[in-house]
């Protein structure tokens, strides 16, 4: 199912900013040159379909790839304007990073952009961690959304 968001509702959230410079986490729009490194760990941390959507993000001008760093290490990304006009997603942390907020403030860097370009509200299409959107950014369900843009796509043999 899909969810929206109203963005006229979405502001930074001072404390997460300050939490992610505590913790050594820098939250940033991904460059071309780092097109390769970003879709090999999306490709492999969570699979072709997302490092596919991934690309697409880096296509736009800017890039609508945003990243978690740490050390000059990448932990996280978020992309939007991947699979369709105002969607927000794919988007994942590793799992050794989990839980310090990093999604959250990765969430709030594409949903900020999409503000900026424009939009009045977001879509996060195929959502899997519900609560969590509900919780960080009111996040509410669209009736009758599945399967959405991702009706009658391929299967891999992933």
């Amino acid at each position: 199912m899909d969810y929206l968001v109203n963005l006229s509702l979405v502001q930074p959230v001072p404390e997460l900013a300050a939490r992610m410079e505590n913790a050594g986490v820098t939250i940033r729009r991904a460059l071309a040159p780092e097109f390769e490194l970003v879709t090999g760990w999306v490709r492999e941390k969570f699979g072709s379909g997302w490092a596919s959507e991934t690309a697409v993000a880096f296509t736009r001008q800017p890039p609508t790839c945003f990243l978690a760093t740490r050390a000059q290490k990448l932990i996280g990304f978020a992309c939007h304007e991947s699979i369709a006009r105002g969607f927000f997603g794919p988007t994942g942390v590793d799992e050794a990073a989990r839980g310090e907020g990093i999604g959250h403030a990765l969430l709030l860097a594409s949903l900020m952009d999409l503000k900026v370009m424009g939009y009045g509200y977001a879509i996060i299409g195929d959502v899997g961690p519900s609560a969590f959107y509900e919780r960080t950014v009111g996040a509410t369900p669209i009736p009758n959304s599945a399967p959405g843009v991702y009706a009658g796509l391929l299967n891999s043999a992933e």
